[in-house]
């Protein structure tokens, strides 16, 4: 439980650092706004939202001490003394320090005009509260070349900060802009606030790509650690998504210079899907500090062969093992893992194989839809079957079909993300179901399915099974990576269709196509 929540709670402040140091940067660099002037609304506006994420950047930041306290702690006694002479404590503690100043700097400069200290203590203070994050990676350990890797490393999150960031902060200057536009309030003129935020962002990518490209070369070391390491492939889950969000940035690029107004609200709706992707690239970096770098896998690392064999097409498993075979060779649940029986890898084939079926036909149903079979429309409800067919098989030995509790297996971080999968899943059917039936407005609970398909991609990029030996674990996983990678496309094709009219048909097609993608992956899913 402890290796899941700091990995969501790495994630989470990767994000709110990046708005801090995005929103920073966009006042600075983009609003220009100047020291003794009276803040514009727009700045407020960036400034409140600095202020806000530095101090949940500082909680977060103290509940991964608190979380790293509990797993060394025994007896309810925590090794205080030992544990704060560590790097560890004393740089989340810093960090969190720093970032409750920032929080209180940001809202002071928020009210009234202020030195130019105050501003250059706001910004120094924002660019080491995401460079710092680099002293609690892999660099630190690394015997050879620290300092250069640690340098690489706040370079790479300060780009990241600034782009992903900016996005956020564009996006909610563009929401600003429209609500005094309604209100006949005119605003700075907002094409050139794009205009020199696209150059901004420009240089970001440029620093973030180069850094990204040296980082990968010294912790993965050679092309096959790429394939047969958990490592390798986050990485390259990491690259796909950037890609995705490149191919946005540069038709975003392309808008900006033609100068169209024209081109203005598909830009903006394409920042939106920028960000989305970019959060969920953020917390996939924050799954990578939690898996030993694929330069230090040796022995149980998985060959290409091996990898291969995985992902080739067999006939789905069709027919499940009976549950007392299983609860009588399988480990009880709340024990240690020392193994892993093929009664265990047969049950767990046969719920992916069959979560398979429904996905797929969800996929093809929903084209039908598409092409006009309005029966088809009903589609969402097969979710409900997929949900009940998870919650009863994917644990077991938990209730309600083995002897550990409810309550109890929730302890247990596969457990907790198996049932929280399935409460998305049934939020997924209800509200689909209700728009695409007219009993709910398309806006704004359209939004509701686009963003849990793209919260359930991330989380899946964090999964994890408890195995004995770290090649079985990454085997076993290697399926979900993409699956979280293209739950993650479709939830955001599906928000650029509905945000987006004119884009809608490609966007729509996009995201089935995703699901398609998703349950076929999953009919050839094995464990063996």
């Amino acid at each position: 439980m402890a290796g899941l929540l700091d990995v969501l709670l790495r994630g989470a402040i990767l994000v709110l650092t990046s708005l801090a140091l995005g929103g920073v940067a966009w006042t600075r660099v983009v609003l220009r706004s100047e020291p003794h002037a009276k803040p514009s609304a727009p700045a407020v506006l960036a400034l409140r939202i600095v202020a806000a994420c530095a101090g949940l950047a500082a909680l977060a930041q103290l509940a991964t001490l608190i979380v790293a306290l509990t797993e060394l702690g025994t007896a309810g006694h925590w090794p205080l003394a030992d544990f704060g002479r560590t790097t560890f404590a004393r740089t989340s503690l810093a960090r969190a320090v720093l970032g409750a100043l920032i929080g209180g700097l940001a809202m002071t400069l928020a009210r009234w005009p202020a030195r130019p200290a105050l501003w250059h203590a706001l910004t120094g203070g924002t660019l080491a509260l995401v460079a710092t994050s680099a002293v609690l990676s892999h660099a630190v350990a690394r015997v050879e070349s620290r300092t250069a890797l640690v340098v690489l490393d706040a370079l790479h999150q300060i780009a990241a900060a600034v782009w992903i960031g900016g996005l956020a902060h564009l996006t909610a200057y563009a929401a600003l802009v429209r609500r005094q536009a309604q209100r006949g309030i005119s605003v700075a003129d907002d094409g050139q606030v794009i205009g020199r935020f696209s150059n901004l962002a420009l240089a970001s990518v440029v620093t973030l790509v180069v850094t990204g490209v040296l980082l990968t070369w010294v912790y993965v070391g050679d092309a096959a650690a790429l394939l047969g390491t958990a490592y390798g492939v986050m990485i390259l889950s990491k690259v796909v998504v950037l890609t995705a969000i490149l191919a946005l940035a540069w038709a975003n690029f392309r808008a900006v210079r033609g100068a169209r107004d024209g081109n203005r609200l598909r830009l903006l709706r394409f920042v939106e899907v920028e960000l989305g992707l970019g959060v969920t690239v953020l917390f996939a970096a924050a799954s990578l500090t939690s898996l030993p770098p694929a330069v230090d896998v040796t022995i149980d690392r998985a060959t290409v062969s091996e990898v291969a064999s995985r992902l080739q097409p067999a006939p789905p498993r069709l027919r499940s093992p009976p549950l007392h075979e299983l609860i009588d060779r399988a480990e009880p649940l709340m024990g240690a893992v020392s193994r892993r029986e093929p009664v265990e890898r047969a049950w767990s084939e046969y719920n992916h194989h069959w979560a398979g079926f429904f996905v797929l036909a969800m996929g093809l149903l929903a084209a039908l839809e598409r092409l006009g079979v309005r029966a088809a429309r009903h589609w969402p409800l097969l979710f409900f079957g997929l949900a009940g067919l998870l919650f009863v098989r994917n644990d077991p030995r938990a209730w309600p079909l083995g002897p550990a509790g409810f309550w109890e297996s929730l302890s247990l971080p596969d457990v907790l993300q198996h049932r929280t999968f399935v409460v998305l899943i049934v939020a997924l059917s209800v509200f689909e179901w209700m728009v695409r039936g007219g009993r709910l407005a398309r806006r704004p609970w359209g939004y509701v399915f686009p963003l849990l398909c793209a919260v359930g991609g991330g989380l899946l990029l964090t999964h994890s099974h408890a195995m004995v030996d770290l090649k079985n674990e990454f085997l076993a996983e290697l399926t979900h990576v993409p699956i979280g990678i293209l739950g993650a496309f479709a939830g955001w094709a599906r928000w650029l269709e509905l945000r987006l009219p004119d884009a809608g048909r490609p966007a729509g097609w996009l995201w089935i196509a995703c699901f398609a993608s998703i349950g076929l992956l999953l009919l050839v899913y094995r464990e063996a």
